[in-house]
């Protein structure tokens, strides 16, 4: 913005509540969640928890992605430090995973026998299905990026839903094994593994979810001719990380 007084460009500040509000639904939905019920036995209170840190983080997804998307729609022109970005809040989250697995290897490795007692047997079918998905989510969004950039908005759109689809089918046959294994007495306190293979699907699933949500705001905006580039981009970076992730929670939980 140009001072007319100076000449001289002052900077535009960019305010957003989203960040705060994320972080507060972050709050509620790990560590609030996980003392209320592992640390102080009241599920009524985890639950609770989960039902105010989830929908703050549905909307801060939601939220963040239109403005940014409105911004670009309003300005003109692709922000410039979103793709920049993008990895540093990847390795962020790869250090959450890392911890998680580096607890699951120390008690898995220190145990005289795995799995421990009251564990269920795992069949491979599903995760097999799971992993084919995922790895064909990451080409069909690699085509959706590929047909944005040579301005293909058809095949941008329909690369895009095909994404979506695969990712939710995804989480839905991983809601699927959550309530097969549940009805059959296989829950979070049944042991130690069962607590690990909770905690780490459920952690990836989480990661799903906010990747298929921001997928919707960018195919809802897509279809109202608002597309960014840039947001396309960085969307699909963190697309490939969560399928990234995946090989390892498979391979550590189903087949180690």
């Amino acid at each position: 913005m140009e001072d007319s007084t100076t000449g001289h460009h002052e900077p535009e500040w960019e305010v957003s509540p989203w960040p705060l509000v994320v972080s507060v639904g972050a709050l509620f939905m790990v560590p609030l969640a996980f003392s209320f019920y592992f640390v102080y036995d009241k599920p009524l209170m985890a639950i609770l928890s989960l039902g105010i840190g989830v929908p703050l983080v549905i909307a801060s997804v939601v939220g963040w992605t239109k403005g940014g998307i409105a911004d670009i729609a309003h300005h003109g022109k692709e922000p410039g430090f979103a793709t920049g970005a993008m990895p540093f809040f990847i390795v962020a989250e790869a250090f959450i995973f890392v911890s998680f697995f580096a607890a699951y290897w120390v008690l898995r490795l220190k145990a005289p026998n795995w799995p421990p007692a009251g564990t269920p047997e795992f069949g491979v079918t599903i995760p097999i299905i799971m992993t084919i998905l995922l790895v064909s989510s990451s080409f069909t969004i690699h085509f959706s990026e590929h047909a944005i950039e040579h301005g293909d908005k058809g095949g941008f759109r329909n690369w895009l839903i095909v994404t979506i689809i695969l990712g939710a089918i995804f989480f839905l046959l991983s809601a699927f094994e959550w309530s097969h294994l549940m009805h059959g007495g296989f829950t979070m306190k049944t042991n130690l593994f069962s607590t690990f293979f909770y905690s780490i699907t459920g952690f990836h699933g989480s990661h799903v979810i906010v990747g298929l949500i921001i997928f919707l705001c960018i195919l809802v905006s897509a279809f109202f001719g608002k597309v960014s580039k840039t947001f396309v981009k960085s969307a699909s970076v963190y697309w490939h990380f969560v399928d990234l992730i995946w090989f390892f929670v498979v391979t550590q939980i189903y087949f180690w």
